[in-house]
């Protein structure tokens, strides 16, 4: 399958023939479908918490003991897709159309003063013109303007308040010492980048640091990360074998944000807070954010508690009714059914290998649009249940009993996770040995107008973390502010 210049590419780049032999057979096989018992409902694998549970959470928060804290905010990659309809759109234009007023590039020309990214002297003021739209997109998109559509989402203009402006790892800074600072004031962030954009987001962190660590009373420690070039997949063609480009090369592509599980296994901290890039909203806004945030933390660490506690006891006398009150805990509280085992030590292994492993506890928004990707109670290989998070390529559609769990779902993932790193010796968990290799996906892609298909690790909130404890609560909407596309920064959530 491989010639020796091949192996010499494969080698270069940090990985192993055999691994990549590996990749082009589950092209071949493809992946499971994932066996799902359930939607995970309120009651039913999401906990809806009162607002005294909410106020108790926070308060076991700031009570608890923890050995070190971080922000760990993946933030690889271009805003492109977040400028798709603006390149369209410019197109068009520059191809002697025009575009009706609700076009999306009609729109942004029409309240370009409404982006924080608006600049009077390189936008001028806004007409009703086809030249105006030209204008404003080219100035949006192009090298002689701002260059937004080759830039990450991290050091775009987010968000515009009377003394500044902020962009999105601006924005992160700012969440962090709200609730993130450690004892000595500290706060301690992890950002995955691209190599090519750490000049851009040095530049970016530099500009407010200083002033937001006399403002705020903080000190910041960022570490910025990459996604490891060993993680990339092979891509193949349509029939299934080795991609190559015009001049014979094997072609590599990222992983998706599965590769992030090699990033989170090197944080040192305990507990980790997860957010993506460009899920930040208005300040606002901060106090609501800030206190779910806060209640995700709480409800982790009485979990981490609990759990402590739990294999303390089962070490200390593994008896039929500490088995028992086990066994309930982990059906009541993390959906997590065991096979019915009669061997008492047997069964006191299989409770403590449940028990010792990670913890993730994820935010839940109800599901106001079309049930898709979300919280689940699957059944894994082993015959016992868990909940996780599946995306909908994930699920067999033509299954009567998966698409009645779809069209049953009540909340999606936005991507809001703390997550505990250390076991009940204060020793960290090796996270690639909770990776289920089965949860990958394969999906379409094109190279230079030729189609290829794609491989994507195990996602890093999905089936990278498939053998963690995971805990689902239902936080409110305005907790997630996601900026897929820049019209979404008209949205109130990002407006002063």
């Amino acid at each position: 399958m491989f010639t020796k210049e091949d192996i010499a590419q494969i080698m270069g780049r940090g990985a192993s023939q055999s691994q990549v032999e590996e990749q082009v057979d589950r092209f071949r096989k493809g992946f499971p479908w994932m066996r799902i018992v359930a939607p995970a409902t309120p009651g039913n694998g999401i906990k809806v918490l009162s607002a005294e549970d909410a106020k108790e959470s926070v308060e076991y928060y700031h009570r608890a003991s923890v050995e070190g804290k971080c922000k760990f905010v993946p933030a690889s990659g271009a805003a492109s897709r977040m400028f798709k309809d603006m390149f369209s759109g410019l197109a068009k234009l520059e191809a002697g159309e025009d575009l009706p007023a609700d076009a999306p590039g009609a729109k942004l020309a029409a309240r370009i003063k409404d982006f924080a990214f608006y600049d009077e002297t390189l936008f001028g003021e806004p007409e009703d013109s086809r030249e105006y739209r030209i204008k404003a997109l080219s100035r949006l998109l192009g090298e002689d303007g701002l260059a937004y559509g080759s830039k990450p989402k991290g050091v775009l203009k987010f968000h515009s308040y009377p003394s500044e402006v902020r962009t999105a790892i601006a924005e992160h800074l700012v969440e962090a010492q709200e609730y993130m600072r450690d004892y000595e004031d500290v706060c301690h962030l992890v950002v995955t980048i691209s190599p090519e954009h750490r000049e851009l987001f040095e530049k970016a962190v530099s500009e407010v640091v200083p002033e937001y660590e006399k403002r705020y009373g903080v000190h910041y420690d960022i570490n910025f990360t990459y996604q490891d070039k060993a993680t990339d997949t092979i891509a193949v063609d349509m029939d299934n074998e080795p991609f190559r480009t015009s001049d014979g090369k094997l072609l590599f592509r990222p992983a998706g944000h599965g590769a992030l599980i090699h990033n989170l296994n090197e944080v040192d901290s305990e507990l980790v807070s997860i957010k993506n890039i460009d899920n930040v909203s208005h300040e606002k806004y901060l106090g609501e954010t800030s206190f779910y945030k806060q209640v995700l933390m709480g409800e982790a660490l009485s979990l981490r508690d609990q759990i402590f506690l739990y294999i303390r006891r089962l070490n200390a006398n593994p008896s039929e009714e500490i088995c028992a009150e086990i066994e309930e805990f982990l059906d009541v509280v993390l959906c997590v059914k065991i096979p019915k085992v009669s061997d008492l030590k047997a069964k006191a292994e299989l409770l403590r290998s449940k028990l010792n492993r990670p913890i993730r506890v994820c935010g839940m928004v109800r599901n106001e649009g079309e049930p898709g990707g979300g919280p689940y109670i699957i059944e894994g290989k082993d015959g016992c249940t868990s909940l996780q998070i599946l995306e909908s390529v994930q699920i067999n559609k033509d299954d009567p009993h998966a698409a009645e769990a779809m069209a049953g779902a009540t909340h999606f993932n936005p991507v809001d996770l703390v997550c505990l790193l250390r076991d009940c010796r204060g020793e960290k968990f090796d996270l690639l040995s909770h990776v289920d290799p089965e949860t990958g996906f394969i999906s379409s892609k094109s190279y230079q107008g030729r189609e290829l298909k794609a491989l994507e690790l195990p996602g890093l909130w999905n089936g990278a973390m498939s053998d963690w404890n995971t805990l689902f609560v239902e936080v409110p909407l305005i907790t997630f502010n996601p900026v897929k596309v820049v019209l979404d920064l008209l949205r109130p959530a990002h407006q002063g």
